[in-house]
Order: structure tokens, then C-alpha cells, then sequence
């Protein structure tokens, strides 16, 4: 059994990346785990319902845990390093997963480049050696528009058929109905599901997401 580790930065980067892949782990057995970096402002209304809208999302994935840190969305730039640091390792510590889901390094938000360098940071095999593999997600809106850079490129290397897993994901992003709207649109299911045909061409697949494999350890 695998010990699966998404680090979201929002709730729906989890599903936009993953989110077959993580239905996939989670039928196969293996334990699935959420962590929620930001969160909006408590005091404003969208609040209220962007957590009625996680908890709805935990039942749909059937998550063995959910962890929020509970940043300032859009401010995690404002966070020290060492901060961030301690936060993510006392998560990874406590699920001690094999298995990393990151943001992209290279996406054009902020918070997505800031997260996946503390993230990145506590995957040193001496401190975290039950960590066995690394990957960064692509997240439309965010990964799509980094700079079109060799540096900076998304450029996949490990695909996952999810074939069987794409409706329930489009069902689940649904639940995000602030997130979503209609094509061209970056976060539309039509663009969802379109991504993961290009992707599934790719891997010989009706549909697929796309992985760059950071660090594989066996």
C-alpha cells in the first residue's frame, strides 16, 4: 500500500492535477491525502461556502486525511521560508507518504512557486527517507501559462491512464462552481477534458495526466 500526499496550494489544484490519479491510487488501495495550503478570508462570506465545498470534496475522494494550513491566499510570498518549511515538514512527518504530488515550479502564481520550493525543501532523503517518489503537477490557469522558457517549461515524463476515473473527476471539479466556467476559459471541463485527450495521445490512452518525475527512489 502507497501513502499518497497531494499538496494543493487552493482547493481544486488537487483535482485539476490529479485528480484521476488520485481516484486511481485511492481504488487501488492506497491511502490519499490532502493538504490545503491557503485559505480565503474567514470573515467573508465565499468562506462559508468554499468549506462546505471541501467537505464535499473529501467525501467524493473518500480522503484518509485533510490538513489546512490555513495561509493567506494570493500573500504566501509574504511567509518566510523557514516558516513554510516547518509547516509542510510537520505534515509530511506526521503521514510520512511515499509518494509526493507538488506544484509545478515554474507556474505563474505566486503562491504555486513559493509552496512547491518549501515543499521541495523537505524531501532530503536523510531527513524524510520514507520518501520514494516525487512529482510535479500541471495545473490549467497556472502550469499552462508559466514562461515559455526551456527553464520553465512543463515538460511531462511519467503519464496516468485514468480513463476509467475522468467523469468522477469532472463531477468533482463541479462541486467548485466559482472555479469553472464555460469554454475558453482555462478551467473549463470542456478544457479538462481536452487536456486529458492530449494527454491520453500521448500515452496510447483515451485519457491520461501528465507528471514530470522529479525523484524516484527504489
Amino acid at each position: 500500500m502507497n501513502k499518497i500526499l497531494c499538496i494543493a496550494l487552493h482547493p481544486d489544484d488537487e483535482t485539476l492535477g490529479c485528480g484521476g490519479t488520485l481516484l486511481k491510487h485511492k481504488a487501488n488501495g492506497d491511502e490519499i491525502h490532502w493538504l490545503i495550503c491557503t485559505e480565503s478570508d474567514p470573515e467573508q462570506e465565499f468562506f462559508k461556502i468554499r468549506e462546505a465545498e471541501i467537505e464535499r470534496i473529501i467525501d467524493l475522494y473518500d480522503f484518509d486525511s485533510t490538513i489546512k494550513l490555513k495561509l493567506r491566499t494570493i500573500h504566501v510570498d509574504e511567509y518566510t521560508m523557514s516558516e513554510l518549511v516547518s509547516k509542510v515538514s510537520a505534515v509530511i512527518n506526521s503521514i510520512e507518504p511515499n509518494i509526493l504530488y507538488l506544484p509545478f515550479k515554474g507556474d505563474v502564481h505566486s503562491d504555486h512557486r513559493k509552496m512547491f520550493e518549501a515543499a521541495y525543501a523537505c524531501t532530503k532523503s536523510f531527513r524524510y527517507p520514507f520518501i520514494e517518489k516525487i512529482y510535479m503537477m500541471e495545473t490549467l490557469s497556472e502550469t499552462d501559462f508559466a514562461l515559455s522558457t526551456k527553464e520553465d517549461s512543463f515538460i511531462p515524463n511519467t503519464f496516468t491512464d485514468i480513463s476509467p476515473y475522468l467523469a468522477k473527476k469532472l463531477d468533482i471539479m463541479k462541486v467548485f462552481k466559482s472555479e469553472i466556467a464555460e469554454h475558453p476559459f482555462p478551467r473549463s471541463l470542456r478544457n479538462i477534458e481536452a487536456l486529458a485527450t492530449y494527454r491520453g495521445a500521448t500515452a496510447g490512452c483515451e485519457y491520461a495526466e501528465s507528471f514530470m518525475l522529479l525523484k524516484e527512489i527504489n
